[in-house]
């Protein structure tokens, strides 16, 4: 196996809780985050949603931001996790630190609410129409936690948090940097609800993910960010686990559909376990992409059979839990996995009743402990984008 990257600290705010260990509860006890839309104003109240219900005046206290700030809720639900993250991480901020995050949003929320009266020459909120460009998000975080190193934005859909991790972890082995906080976050917006909505990928009940009767997503809302560091900077810190593998690619098929065989899918999966230095065998837990929508569940069934053939380790979707973060996902989802393997536990598919026809594959219903040195955690975004990323408890 390769040398692997060290994670010291996560932080992580859902729709089942503020910090990682409410996360954790919710998920050893099934408690959803599912609900009706309040924090947003929308007129699709019967669409459920995985929200946060904490005002952004809340949050911006929380943080400490003056009055006249310029953080949108991607960036108060992205710094409220990476405060987290550094606090457990015991991390010193210096010009070797890094930062990555993803985010599809971005400001979205604020530019959708303040855009008419910008429009119309209101001065007042006009900050907050720069917040529109993704990386605005990235740079109000970073300049909050006083990072001056390396920072970019992934914007590649939902796998963008999937990808900044991904892409942490190589500058990590590269050299490029000592120290990387990773991550993604989004926010709930008209924009995406109405988006995804369009597209009739919605489900008005509690998503199903790998069930036959499955209908469509849950959106939801949330951040969540890890604390890389190279081996030789750790000293005595505890460390929470480490990515050992990962993989991008891209299927190449349609704009927001994945190939009926998962091609994409199944060559993000192969190329973590190579990257990684595993076989199929090695791979305990698989924290699946999981959406619940027709053809996401269908196509990474198929790909996920190509790789494990009639052997798949035990699977599960978490996404009925909190609703499907879109940029945010893959963090979400690498902190679930890490939860994973320290607890030794693989947390339940909620909502899983009837196996799909075209698999016969089966998740786990039911919180199980097994002994798991190995999670896979899937990532697909529109665009065909495609990520895998393994975390191991043991670095070789």
């Amino acid at each position: 196996m390769n040398k692997a990257v060290a994670i010291t600290g996560m932080g992580i705010i859902s729709a089942i809780g503020n910090d990682t260990g409410e996360n954790y509860r919710s998920l050893i006890l099934g408690k959803h985050g599912i609900s009706s839309p309040e924090i947003l104003k929308t007129i699709h109240r019967d669409l459920p949603v995985g929200e946060i219900k904490i005002s952004n005046e809340t949050l911006a206290q929380d943080l400490n931001l003056p009055k006249n700030h310029s953080f949108t809720r991607a960036a108060l639900l992205g710094a409220f996790a990476v405060s987290e993250a550094i606090t457990q991480s015991k991390l010193k901020i210096d010009g070797g630190t890094g930062f990555i995050s993803g985010t599809s949003v971005g400001g979205m929320d604020a530019t959708e609410t303040y855009f008419k009266e910008f429009t119309e020459g209101k001065a007042e909120n006009s900050r907050f129409i720069r917040a529109q460009h993704p990386g605005f998000t990235t740079e109000i975080i970073a300049e909050h936690f006083g990072i001056t190193g390396f920072v970019s934005t992934i914007s590649t859909a939902c796998s963008s948090g999937a990808n900044a991790i991904m892409l942490g972890a190589r500058m990590i082995k590269a050299g490029k940097l000592k120290r990387v906080i990773v991550g993604g976050t989004d926010c709930l917006t008209k924009f995406t609800l109405n988006g995804f909505n369009s597209l009739m990928i919605l489900s008005d009940e509690h998503c199903k993910p790998f069930d036959e009767n499955r209908n469509g997503l849950n959106l939801g809302e949330g951040a969540a960010y890890l604390v890389l560091e190279a081996e030789e900077e750790l000293n005595v810190k505890p460390v929470l686990g480490r990515i050992s593998g990962y993989g991008n690619a891209n299927d190449a098929f349609h704009q927001t559909a994945s190939s009926e065989n998962g091609e994409g899918a199944f060559l993000a999966m192969q190329k973590a376990m190579k990257t990684a230095g595993i076989s199929s065998e090695k791979i305990d837990y698989i924290n699946a992409h999981g959406t619940a929508t027709k053809n996401n569940d269908s196509a990474e069934a198929k790909a996920l059979k190509r790789i494990f053939f009639k052997n798949s380790p035990d699977f599960s979707s978490t996404k009925a839990f909190t609703g499907h973060t879109l940029a945010a996902a893959g963090a979400l989802e690498a902190v679930y996995s890490l939860l994973s393997i320290q607890h030794q536990e693989v947390f339940a598919n909620l909502n899983f009743s009837d196996p799909m026809d075209s698999s016969g594959f089966i998740p786990v219903t039911q919180l199980k402990a097994k002994p798991i040195d190995h999670v896979l955690s899937n990532s697909f975004g529109f665009g065909g984008n495609c990520t895998s990323l393994i975390f191991s408890k043991n670095g070789e």
